[in-house]
């Protein structure tokens, strides 16, 4: 497998900044292919090389410096993405500016309060539909000197006085040459704002070097080389996919092809062909159900030569990561590969060489097929507040079961209560204007506390995560929930008694609820069911009641915190019942088993 040229690799000390590493790239590859996107107007995939790109970040630096801006000041982007979320990206950093990236399904509220909180001057947004849904949110904030519309001509924009133009009428016809900038690597170069405890996001400070640093590790732990090309489809606002499908991808001289939705991610992915994959463990959990489904509905002899492709593949696996000697039905693998793995690998576009998923645990038979199926499966661990990675398993010392090891320049060791603690060149500054949380998260020694529980196999040295010290749920999209915040809310109000939320490796929250007794009557009437039929709390009209007011009793909270589903009942938790503690906590584990079959039909 092809290794990193270090003459094309561009190193953090080098680059010196996120900024000085787009200058180093538009210089030394300023003839090749930097970016690839889909065009609607003539329904073509155009490329766009280095050199055009800094055309194109000149002339919005040439229009943001004409705004009154000083360096420090912030400036929001809530993109799809797309090459112009690259070129604000780097202009405002090359301007001295700091980005905060916004997520585009994210709650208006939400988006509001984060640009309120970062007091951002200065916004970059995808439409006029996006606008639309944020400007009510936006009328108090007296910092905000500036709106830009990407895809929205004159016409369509209503009177907004002086703060709203497109992006059309405000860039110039030609940019300025690029200069490179004499910035600190170790200056504040953006705030990623994520869930917090208390509803509110938290906005987690990343500096230059912060992400230099780990995207420069990433990229020689996975032996990036410069004939790779990611297909980009995690939102850039995700630190995932902005350091390792952003930064490494310039720091290697890769090309990247950005999808043009989720929903047609399978069509690109066969057009595109990539060689590298920068996923969340949904994708493959997608394409997994997928597969299954077909399986059950074809012949028995379809089923097993698919369950012995799979075996076949796995054991080969762990015959080339010396864990197993070899075994005579490898032998079979070069006509299985042929008659069933091929197949399946021509979903990803035929050429994927590396997949890399984090943000949230894989499950292992989800991983254990991929894998059997030929994929290079790599998965990894990080957080926001690390850069995000902090740590992933190696092409030759890969157990899917673990996170791997940490990378090079990263240490990890398990404290108190076995809690992870992590100490990195990726760890942010701190909280944005939270210095208590900082305090909290980074103790006086640099070690970063993970809140995740972890042991350390003293032979290998590969990393398991084994629990959290607090309850945090982690989707199959990577967002982390807390849950105890949505459930007190919830409780709150008096529909209901008691509240538990599910969505632990699920693409969606959902919440078991003991509804209050006199409550119930009242909304069986409503519904014209007898309250007394116990069997009607599964009501599918009650159920989208209870859904419809959640949304409400929730409306404080972002936009990640939406039941879609619940299940309900009147039978109380108590100590008596052996589901509550004594100090009246909540007996996770068991209200899991007592509704087991419920929570598995809502999620099938």
């Amino acid at each position: 497998m092809a290794t990193i040229s270090h003459n094309a690799i561009i190193t953090p000390k080098k680059a010196g900044t996120l900024d000085g590493l787009f200058y180093e790239r538009s210089i030394h590859s300023a003839d090749k292919t930097a970016y690839i996107q889909y065009n609607k107007q003539n329904n073509e995939w155009q490329e766009s090389t280095w050199n055009e790109m800094a055309i194109l970040v000149g002339k919005w630096q040439k229009s943001i410096s004409q705004e009154d801006l000083e360096p420090g000041d912030r400036i929001a982007i809530l993109m799809k993405n797309c090459k112009e979320w690259v070129a604000v990206d780097q202009a405002a950093l090359g301007l001295g500016l700091i980005v905060v990236p916004l997520y585009l399904e994210d709650r208006p509220d939400n988006i509001a309060y984060i640009l309120d909180d970062s007091a951002i001057k200065l916004l970059v947004i995808q439409d006029v539909s996006q606008w639309s849904r944020l400007r009510d949110k936006c009328v108090d904030n007296k910092i905000l000197q500036r709106v830009i519309l990407i895809d929205t001509n004159s016409e369509q924009l209503e009177d907004e006085a002086e703060l709203v133009t497109t992006m059309h009428d405000w860039l110039p016809e030609q940019g300025h040459v690029l200069h490179k900038r004499d910035g600190d690597p170790h200056e504040l170069a953006t705030i990623v704002y994520t869930s917090g405890t208390t509803g509110r996001p938290k906005g987690v400070m990343l500096s230059h070097f912060n992400i230099l640093s780990v995207a420069y590790s990433s990229a020689e732990g996975l032996k990036v080389n410069a004939d790779d090309l990611f297909l980009s489809f995690l939102p850039l606002s995700h630190t995932f996919e902005r350091s390792l499908g952003y930064y490494l991808a310039i720091m290697a001289d890769c090309r990247v092809a950005f999808a043009r939705s989720i929903q047609l991610l399978g069509d690109d992915l066969i057009t595109i062909k990539p060689t590298l994959l920068i996923s969340v463990p949904r994708i493959y959990e997608r394409v997994y159900g997928k597969i299954e489904n077909t399986l059950l509905k074809g012949s028995p002899i379809k089923r097993a030569l698919f369950k012995l492709t799979v075996q076949v593949g796995w054991n080969r696996f762990l015959y080339q990561q010396k864990r197993s000697s070899f075994c005579l039905s490898c032998l079979l693998w070069p006509l299985l590969k042929h008659l069933v793995a091929d197949k399946v690998m021509q979903k990803f576009g035929g050429k994927l060489r590396l997949a890399a998923t984090g943000g949230a645990a894989i499950p292992f038979p989800v991983a254990k097929t991929f894998i059997g199926l030929g994929l290079t499966l790599i998965q990894g661990y990080g957080l926001t507040e690390t850069s995000p990675v902090a740590s992933f398993n190696r092409l030759d010392n890969n157990d899917p079961r673990s996170i791997g090891h940490p990378l090079d320049g990263i240490e990890m060791k398990a404290g108190e209560q076995d809690e992870l603690l992590i100490k990195s060149p990726g760890v942010m500054i701190g909280y944005w204007n939270n210095h208590a949380a900082t305090a909290q998260a980074i103790d006086s020694d640099g070690w970063f506390h993970s809140g995740d529980q972890a042991r350390i196999d003293d032979k290998t040295g590969h990393v398991y995560i084994t629990g959290r010290l607090k309850d945090i749920l982690i989707m199959s999209n990577g967002e982390k929930i807390p849950p105890t915040d949505i459930e007190n809310t919830i409780m709150i109000d008096p529909k209901y008694d008691q509240a538990l939320l599910l969505g632990e490796g699920q693409a969606y929250l959902s919440a078991i609820l003991v509804l209050n007794s006199e409550e119930w009557v009242h909304i069986a009437e409503q519904n014209k069911l007898d309250p007394f039929d116990k069997d009607n709390l599964q009501n599918k009209a009650v159920n989208s009641q209870i859904v419809r007011h959640l949304r409400d009793v929730l409306h404080d909270f972002p936009g990640y915190a939406k039941i879609r589903k619940v299940i309900l009942t009147l039978d109380p938790w108590t100590v008596d019942n052996d589901i509550l503690t004594p100090t009246l906590k909540v007996k996770r584990p068991k209200v899991f088993d007592l509704f087991k079959k419920e929570i598995s039909d809502i999620y099938k």
